[in-house]
């Protein structure tokens, strides 16, 4: 493969698309993006070689613009929040093309979960000569480090409240259920499902109204590196501290820091404990007591 082929990128909301161009430029090659209308931020396309935008349910389009570009490998990153897949008006505004409608007909039609549509969709850009990248490529000084990144540390309560959390965690990542959960004392006060972990940590406030709450956020057993990583930004963590929570717990290697020495900067000013896990890659079986190794002793 050339190197001067661009990379393609395939941006929905947020901060790491940009960080991914950035990374992509620093690296010595050339960037060509498809913005997701209504997700992209409107500062990253001054920073591609390549850019025009297509809507999310538009996955023909995609495919005729990245091979335009002359694209082979492609990252697909940035939030795009499922929640807009039940957006009743969504089709209205962005009638799906016949790539996207055959593909809802042989696949997504049966089952609508995350991890099912996302493998859908990199099937799909494969069969037209794009393969999808780990997307963590271009960024690796972003991605969260193996034991307490802050000067903030963890208290002996706040450790075992995470070793307590991570067997429950990996069993709802084995149901494609959510990433995180929040806890205090040994006990679960709230799940993440298709709202967010945003949202998650507003909810938690209120019943935790004590604080001194942790989350604890992990990739899914068998993490897909191209697809869904997990991602911690400012914002996430600054509801962490409205919330009263003072503990952020994230699995190593497979979690994405945006902005991440700002984001350690803030955490230590905050008064935040972040620290990076380590969990087994292999899915556990439900019936199994496999006890999971976390990186903290």
């Amino acid at each position: 493969m050339s190197d001067s082929a661009p990379i393609g990128l395939i941006a929905g909301e947020g901060r790491l698309p940009i960080l991914c161009a950035r990374g992509i430029k620093a690296a010595g090659r050339r960037s060509a993006c498809v913005g997701l209308i209504g997700q992209y931020s409107a500062d990253l396309p001054g920073l591609c070689d390549f850019f025009d935008t297509s809507g999310i349910i538009r996955i023909g389009r995609w495919i005729r613009l990245l091979k335009k570009w002359g694209v082979r490998e492609a990252v697909l990153i940035g939030r795009v929040r499922k929640t807009k897949m039940y957006d009743p008006f969504v089709a209205f505004r962005q009638m799906p093309d016949w790539r996207a409608a055959n593909l809802w007909y042989r696949v997504l039609r049966h089952d609508r979960r995350s991890d099912t549509l996302l493998r859908a969709v990199a099937d799909e850009l494969a069969k037209c000569g794009i393969t999808l990248i780990d997307s963590t490529r271009y960024i690796p000084e972003h991605v969260a480090d193996l034991g307490v990144m802050t000067k903030v540390k963890p208290s002996p309560g706040q450790l075992k409240d995470i070793e307590f959390a991570l067997p429950i965690i990996a069993r709802m990542g084995e149901l494609d259920i959510g990433q995180a959960v929040s806890v205090k004392d040994r006990e679960i006060i709230a799940v993440e499902a298709i709202e967010g972990t945003d949202a998650l940590i507003e909810r938690t406030g209120p019943l935790c109204k004590s604080g001194k709450w942790v989350l604890v956020k992990v990739a899914k057993p068998i993490q897909d590196m191209r697809l869904d990583v997990p991602v911690i930004g400012m914002t996430t963590l600054e509801k962490l501290r409205a919330a009263g929570g003072s503990c952020l717990a994230i699995e190593a290697d497979r979690t994405i820091m945006v902005d991440k020495p700002q984001l350690i900067e803030a955490a230590n000013e905050w008064g935040i404990a972040v620290v990076g896990v380590a969990v087994a890659s292999a899915a556990v079986p439900v019936q199994s007591d496999v006890s999971r190794p976390t990186g903290l002793a």
